[in-house]
């Protein structure tokens, strides 16, 4: 995964050329609601729900911008391990809010999708997030995908188990129908993976489908992270080259399609 923070000088990187225009899939981790509050002596839910708050504009610039899917990662397989008035905390507010979300996501005509598990929810949150997804099935705009519950060594995991399951053989098994197997298997891969706050790690995000992505951090927290800060990323994202491993013009590649597989030369 291409990675690089925001570049202001006049190097080759920060040249513009000839990358594509805009990424049709962006996916956010949201990352530094808790040190948001923290910096401003709130306690750590206050961040959670100014982070909440701060996912409408957000998608109402990608969207603008011509950025037909957003995956979100709201909340980990691993995030069941803070603490507990942390996490009851964060059900509670997503259970909250998620009516009013649902209903102005529809109205604008965005189609809701949910990625990851629901056995752990509450059975009223998971209703909840079935209806939301139901109800805007035949939306035709942006796509939201919510990574809620969501790893990715558990997805490749379950695929891997359903494939199994399946009955496939050894033979029948590559890529493409690994991917079948997925949670969300027709949902491009993404373009672009912004983290927020400061870290340089996927966290077990997106593993399988952001091998090619390019990567955006900021040191924004995300309830800061605005228009200008999507403008931001956006334009960095138009300076990237995606050569998927190989370099411009070699045969056999068509512009824009991944090899079948990495060189293991560093290009």
């Amino acid at each position: 995964m291409t990675s690089n923070t925001p570049q202001s000088g006049t190097g080759p990187e920060s040249e513009p050329g000839p990358g594509p225009a805009v990424p049709e899939h962006v996916a956010i981790i949201m990352d530094g609601n808790g040190r948001w509050a923290a910096s401003r002596g709130m306690p750590r839910l206050a961040g959670h729900r100014a982070g909440t708050d701060n996912v409408r504009g957000v998608l109402k610039a990608l969207g603008r911008a011509g950025v037909r899917y957003v995956t979100l990662f709201a909340f980990s397989t691993e995030n069941w391990g803070r603490p507990d008035d942390e996490v009851s905390g964060l059900l509670e507010i997503l259970g909250s809010i998620i009516e009013d979300q649902v209903r102005d996501l529809h109205a604008s005509n965005i189609r809701i999708l949910h990625l990851g598990n629901q056995d752990h929810l509450p059975d009223g949150l998971a209703k909840a997030v079935r209806e939301g997804v139901e109800r805007t099935r035949n939306n035709t705009g942006l796509t939201l995908c919510v990574a809620f519950d969501y790893g990715g060594r558990r997805e490749v995991v379950d695929a891997v188990r359903r494939v199994v399951a399946a009955g496939l053989s050894a033979e029948d098994i590559d890529e493409e129908s690994l991917r079948s197997f997925f949670y969300l298997p027709e949902v491009p891969d993404p373009d672009l993976v912004i983290r927020t706050g400061g870290e340089q790690r996927l966290s077990n995000f997106l593993i399988w489908q952001a091998a090619y992505s390019e990567y955006y951090q900021t040191p924004t927290f995300w309830p800061d992270f605005d228009e200008a800060e999507v403008e931001r990323a956006l334009e960095e994202y138009q300076r990237r080259q995606r050569r998927f491993g190989v370099l411009p013009g070699s045969p056999g590649v068509l512009p824009g399609e991944p090899p079948e597989s990495e060189p293991s030369a560093t290009v």
